[in-house]
C-alpha cells in the first residue's frame, strides 16, 4: 500500500487524485483510536480494519445475492406468464420490465426485496447496539455491520420482516449484549439469530415456497431436493450440475447460493490474515472424511449417502459457513491446534446432520454454533497441554 501511494503524493505520478487516495487510504486503514503516550502502537490492524475487511470480502456474495434473488423471480415470472409481480415491487419492475436475461433488471428485483430485510436488520440492530452502548459508555462498534450483513445473507427472501427484526433482536442481546458487547460473545450473533428464528418460526425458513420471491411459486434448494429424491437418484439426474451449483443460479438464502463468490471473499480474508486458513482447511478436511464416509455405508434409500465431496462443498451454506462464520475471530478458536479441531469437528457434524437427518438436510448452521460453544473447551486443552510440556522441559 506505501509503495502504491508513492505515485499519489505531491510530484507522484498520479498526484491528482491525491485527495481521493488519502480519503480511501483513512477508510480502510485508519485506526479508531490513536495512542497519545509511549508505547505507541503502528500496527494498522485494529477492529475497524478487521471489519472492514470482512465487508469488502462479502461484496461478491451480496452483489451475487442482488443478481440470483431478481434471476430466479424473473424466471418464475416468465414461467407462469406474467409481467411483474404483485404489490409496490411490481409497480417499480413494470417500469424496466422483468427479463431474466437482463443484469440490470435481475439487479433491480434482487435489491426490491435484499434492502427492506437488510435495512430492518440495520435499524433494529443499531437501536439494540445504542441501548447497551449508551448504558455501558461504549462506541459503536463497525462489528455490527458485519453482522447484520451477514444475518441477511443467510435468510430466504420472503421472510416477513417483523420476524427479521425478532431475530436480530434476540440474536444481538441474547448472544452477545448480555456477555458484555463486543469481542465477549462466545457464539457468532449471525447465527444465533437466524437460529433463534429458524426454532421459533420454521413455517416461514423451511419449505419449498419461501426461496424465490414469487407468490405461489414453489422451488426447493438443490439439497432438499436430492434429500427427497427416489432411491439410486443423483444429482444430474435431478436436473443440476456442479458448475450450475458452483456459481449459484440456482434457489436458496441469498447470499449463500454461489460458493465462487465465497472463494473469491475467502482469498481477501486469508489474504489479508483477517481469517484463519486453519479453520478453513481442517472444516474442508472434516467434511471429506465424513461424506467418504457416508459414500462407504451406501444407503440405497437415502441419497445424500452417495453424494461425492466435492457436491457437498457446493450444496446449502456449506462454503458461506466455511468462510464468514466458522472464521469469526471471536467465536472461534484461537490456538493453532484448537483451530485444527474445532474446523474439523464443524466439517464433520455438518455433513453427519445433513445426512443423516434427512429432515434436515442442512446442518452448517448447527454444526458451527455447536463448534462455538466447544471452541472455549479446545483452547483449555491445548493450553493446559502446552502448560504440562513446559513443566516436564523446565523441571
Amino acid at each position: 500500500m506505501e509503495e502504491m501511494g508513492r505515485h499519489f503524493k505531491p510530484g507522484g505520478r498520479y498526484a491528482r487524485w491525491y485527495p481521493l487516495y488519502e480519503a480511501f487510504d483513512s477508510f480502510l486503514f485508519g485506526s479508531n483510536t490513536t495512542t497519545k503516550v509511549a508505547p505507541h502502537v503502528r500496527d494498522g490492524i485494529d477492529l475497524k480494519r478487521i471489519m472492514t475487511t470482512v465487508l469488502v470480502a462479502l461484496l461478491p456474495c451480496t452483489i451475487m445475492a442482488l443478481w440470483n434473488t431478481g434471476y430466479q423471480a424473473n424466471l418464475a415470472l416468465g414461467t407462469l406468464g406474467l409481467a411483474a409481480p404483485e404489490g409496490w415491487r411490481g409497480s417499480i419492475m413494470a417500469i424496466v420490465g422483468c427479463d431474466p436475461n437482463s443484469i440490470f433488471s435481475n439487479m433491480l428485483h434482487g435489491a426490491l426485496y435484499f434492502l427492506p430485510i437488510y435495512i430492518v436488520t440495520m435499524l433494529v440492530g443499531s437501536f439494540w447496539e445504542g441501548v447497551f452502548n449508551i448504558i455501558r459508555g461504549h462506541e459503536f462498534s463497525e462489528a455490527f455491520l458485519v453482522s447484520g450483513l451477514l444475518f441477511t445473507l443467510s435468510l430466504p427472501p420472503t421472510i416477513p420482516l417483523w420476524q427479521v427484526a425478532v431475530g436480530i433482536s434476540c440474536g444481538l442481546v441474547f448472544a452477545k449484549e448480555v456477555f458484555g458487547g463486543v469481542g465477549r460473545n462466545f457464539m457468532n450473533p449471525a447465527l444465533a439469530s437466524r437460529a433463534f428464528i429458524y426454532f421459533a418460526y420454521p413455517a416461514q425458513l423451511t419449505g419449498d415456497k419461501i426461496w424465490t420471491a414469487v407468490d405461489g411459486v414453489t422451488s426447493a434448494t438443490p439439497l432438499g431436493v436430492i434429500a427427497a429424491a427416489a432411491p439410486g437418484s443423483n444429482v444430474t439426474d435431478l436436473g443440476y450440475n456442479w458448475w450450475q451449483l458452483f456459481v449459484g443460479t440456482i434457489p436458496g438464502s441469498l447470499g449463500e447460493t454461489s460458493t465462487l463468490a465465497c472463494l473469491l471473499g475467502a482469498v481477501i480474508l486469508l489474504a489479508t490474515r483477517v481469517a484463519s486458513w486453519r479453520i478453513i482447511v481442517s472444516m474442508l478436511l472434516g467434511g471429506f472424511v465424513a461424506s467418504l464416509y457416508f459414500i462407504l455405508q451406501s444407503d440405497p434409500a437415502n441419497p445424500l449417502y452417495g453424494l461425492g465431496p466435492h457436491y457437498h462443498l457446493v450444496l446449502g451454506s456449506f462454503a458461506f459457513g466455511m468462510v464468514f462464520m466458522a472464521t469469526d475471530p471471536v467465536s472461534a478458536a484461537h490456538t493453532r491446534t484448537g483451530q485444527w479441531f474445532y474446523g474439523g469437528l464443524i466439517g464433520i457434524l455438518c455433513i453427519v446432520i445433513r445426512v443423516a437427518n434427512p429432515a434436515y438436510p442442512e446442518g452448517v448452521m448447527l454444526a458451527i454454533l455447536l463448534g462455538n460453544v466447544f471452541a472455549p473447551l479446545m483452547d483449555y486443552f491445548v493450553l493446559q497441554a502446552n502448560i504440562k510440556r513446559r513443566m516436564v522441559r523446565h523441571g
